[in-house]
């Protein structure tokens, strides 16, 4: 991972995906909590984006690494839990499915953050709306 035993020093996602593992085979957390876990873990020096840590939680789901519970948390599946989840991520193309899957996993933590704080979102409520008519429209 990072220089000196500092993992929050790796600026690559493969240092981020060992992390998630370690943190879920401690406790099924939501994106946020695991976000809040590593800052706490490191002190305050280093906290994920929601652009790292969402599409992660994808990526381990769709491998079968994790699964996401109804109450939003995710856990690791039973065979992963004794460290055989490989901690590395493929590096490839980024293709317009790659993106939607962030936009899915960065509304994922959104809808995580107004549950625990509905009124943070009445500054960007306009924003939202303006946003979820560009993707309609990208839809059709």
């Amino acid at each position: 991972m990072g220089g000196f035993g500092m993992p929050w020093a790796s600026k690559k996602k493969r240092g981020l995906r060992a992390w998630v593992v370690v943190i879920l085979g401690r406790s099924p957390k939501t994106g946020a909590e695991i976000m809040d876990e590593m800052e706490r873990m490191s002190a305050g020096w280093w906290r994920p984006s929601p652009g790292s840590v969402y599409p992660l939680l994808e990526e381990l789901t769709t491998e079968g690494v994790t699964r996401r519970k109804d109450d939003g948390r995710y856990e690791l599946i039973s065979p992963n839990r004794d460290g055989n989840a490989w901690p590395f991520m493929p590096i490839g193309p980024r293709l317009p499915a790659d993106v939607v899957r962030e936009i899915a996993s960065l509304t994922a933590y959104l809808e995580d953050l107004r549950r625990s704080d509905a009124g943070r979102f009445e500054e960007v409520r306009e924003t939202l709306r303006g946003v979820s008519e560009r993707l309609m429209k990208l839809a059709n």
